[in-house]
């Protein structure tokens, strides 16, 4: 398989759901609390012709991202997670369940947790997809 076929395959910038602004809401948050804190994150999530802003906090952005998919009726478990980085890019591979298949996804970004969301958003869309042909 060719690069171009297995990006096109395993990191679908098109589907159902895609992922628009994202942000950490509490950077400014004071560093001196001790212990792990969760972090609040706010997404814009499309889904089909509908735009949402989400809102989560978590231990970090691809547990928020989660979270804001599961309460739009969207479930991926991430039960394989693993990062290379490339000169100034990171490829995130992503294995992800949602309780019946399990699908593997790719995300390429500049910056690590853009990766990773982005494969999330890939799972996520390869997931669906696969619940749409099987129908």
């Amino acid at each position: 398989m060719s690069w171009d076929g297995f990006f096109a395959r395993y990191a679908p910038t098109s589907g159902p759901l895609r992922l628009g602004n994202w942000a950490c809401t509490d950077s400014a948050r004071p560093t001196h609390r001790l212990g792990p804190q969760a972090r609040n994150f706010q997404a814009t999530l499309a889904m089909g012709d509908r735009i949402t802003t989400s809102t989560a906090a978590a231990s970090g952005p691809v547990s928020a991202l989660t979270a804001m998919l599961h309460e739009h009726g969207i479930a991926v478990e991430v039960i394989g997670f693993h990062q290379l980085h490339r000169g100034a890019h990171t490829a995130t591979f992503v294995h992800g369940s949602d309780g019946v298949r399990a699908e593997w996804a790719l995300g390429w970004a500049d910056d690590p947790a853009h990766s990773a969301l982005r494969a999330v958003i890939a799972c996520a869309n390869r997931l669906l997809s696969a619940h749409s042909c099987a129908e």
